[in-house]
């Protein structure tokens, strides 16, 4: 899988995306993630890459030509199966989603900032607009860190053990089931003694009994 991101502020994925799953999944050679400053497509001086909004109003709004240009430069040495925009209106993200766009082998990226994008980019470029949840942060760039997450750990060998990601929340419409390690007693608190049992059935029959039980109790509109 590739990634190309395109963001104005390149420096801030240094952290989220050089540690933990994201960095294993490079260092393997399964994902390849590329970062694209729109600065750098900037034709004028000053490398300006926002203007006043047509008709007056609050906050500055992204140009349109820079990030045309760098959409067109990818697009013209590979093809991408989808062009992402992440906007607080898009289609609410969710595990499907994920699923879907894990097996995806060119994907595009764009974090909007400011006011946002030029409506004429989401009309001419954008295949799929994200959004992860119903509130205003100041740019694209973190939900962006949080899509590529999601997606990145459900390609295939980037887990040591593929078989987690498919017991993950969300994964068959239910919250996970609760999970324990050792100790088995912790100050008079208790493993449920199904899951010392050995008995793969009947810890399989647990588990999914505590997975609806935990969903009807957190989150019952799931169960919809």
């Amino acid at each position: 899988m590739r990634i190309d991101i395109l963001t104005l502020f390149p420096e801030m994925f240094a952290g989220p995306f050089d540690d933990s799953i994201i960095k294993r999944s490079v260092s393997k050679g399964l994902v390849k993630i590329h970062i694209h400053n729109i600065r750098d497509y900037s034709q004028s001086k000053h490398k300006q890459v926002d203007d006043y909004a047509f008709g007056s109003g609050a906050g500055m709004v992204m140009m349109i030509d820079p990030i045309a240009r760098c959409i067109r430069d990818l697009k013209s040495q590979r093809a991408y199966d989808e062009v992402i925009f992440m906007t607080p209106d898009g289609e609410v993200f969710d595990q499907m989603k994920a699923n879907y766009f894990s097996t995806l082998s060119n994907i595009i990226v764009l974090c909007g900032h400011y006011k946002g994008i030029d409506e004429r980019i989401r009309e001419l470029f954008i295949t799929k607009e994200i959004s992860i949840g119903d509130y205003v942060l100041s740019g694209g760039e973190i939900p962006a860190m949080a899509f590529c997450d999601a997606i990145i750990r459900l390609v295939p060998g980037v887990l040591n053990d593929e078989t987690s990601a498919l017991s993950d929340s969300f994964q068959n419409g239910l919250l996970s089931a609760p999970v324990y390690t050792r100790p088995a007693d912790f100050e008079g608190l208790k493993v449920p003694d199904i899951l010392l049992s050995g008995n793969d059935k009947e810890i399989e029959k647990w588990r999914n009994d505590k997975s609806f039980e935990s969903t009807q109790n957190r989150r019952p509109e799931l169960l919809k």
